[in-house]
């Protein structure tokens, strides 16, 4: 099973989405600590999820975590699941009440991001870490 985690293609190109999405969730987990009014804790309860000291804290350390890994391509799969989860859990909680109230297409401007990092997301599930990843360099020594 690990071996099949980390296969990848042998893309170059690859790197590009995962630093784009490795830079925007790892910068998003760290700025839940450093403003956790307005964009952690705050932002959790003000939305109205359970638990939201906890659920904040988790996912700000799960963003940076995973952030961390898609860009060093280390069990990219893995960490991008998680990040696809954080994504369909975002847009399900914040833009769907946009969607309802202010219409679509002031949700799809407002959720640009998100499906950025939703697709980016997706993208590296299907095609792991690429040829310029750990995932690269450890399926070699698996094989």
């Amino acid at each position: 099973m690990y071996k099949e985690l980390i296969q990848t293609k042998n893309s170059k190109s690859i790197l590009l989405i995962r630093i784009m999405v490795g830079i925007v969730f790892l910068s998003e987990g760290i700025q839940k600590f450093l403003f956790p009014a307005i964009r952690g804790v705050g932002r959790f309860e003000k939305i109205g999820l359970p638990f939201p000291e906890t659920l904040g804290n988790l996912i700000g350390g799960l963003e940076i975590i995973c952030g961390l890994l898609i860009l060093l391509g280390l069990m990219t799969r893995l960490g991008s699941f998680f990040t696809f989860m954080i994504m369909l859990t975002a847009l399900a909680t914040t833009k769907l009440a946009i969607l309802q109230n202010d219409g679509f297409w002031v949700m799809m401007h407002a959720s640009r991001t998100d499906f950025a990092m939703l697709l980016g997301s997706l993208f590296l599930i299907i095609n792991g870490g690429g040829l310029w990843s750990l995932d690269r360099v450890k399926t070699k020594k698996v094989s």
